[in-house]
């Protein structure tokens, strides 16, 4: 995942993309605007919790947020099992899909790990 000031730098880009203030966008997410502030300066209080509402405002995917255009998911699903992944995530709940996408960044990481061992 890209460091905070990756992340706030992105959201900040999109966000005046999209000509909004960052009580705009604090509004729109539900947070104050100190926090959208903290956001995009990488003092990034709760961003990874409310990456999937920042994404769903500003109408980008979350990969974007954490790792910029290059690490982009294909927007076509390919597979049937990535497929079914994107339905079972779907029919979750925003908490829930929060911890989707946190347990598929570990499997990640280990898969990393273990292809460097």
């Amino acid at each position: 995942m890209s460091n905070p000031i990756d992340i706030g730098a992105r959201i900040k880009a999109i966000r005046e993309e999209r000509g909004w203030t960052q009580h705009q966008l604090a509004q729109a997410v539900g947070v104050s605007r100190s926090a959208v502030a903290q956001w995009e300066t990488g003092r990034a209080g709760q961003i990874t919790g409310n990456l999937t509402r920042i994404a769903a405002c500003l109408e980008i995917g979350v990969e974007y947020l954490m790792y910029g255009a290059a690490k982009q998911a294909p927007l076509e699903v390919q597979q049937g099992d990535e497929l079914a992944l994107v339905r079972l995530y779907r029919a979750c709940a925003p908490d829930d899909r929060q911890t989707l996408l946190r347990l598929a960044r570990r499997l990640v990481i280990v898969a990393a790990h273990e292809a460097e061992s």
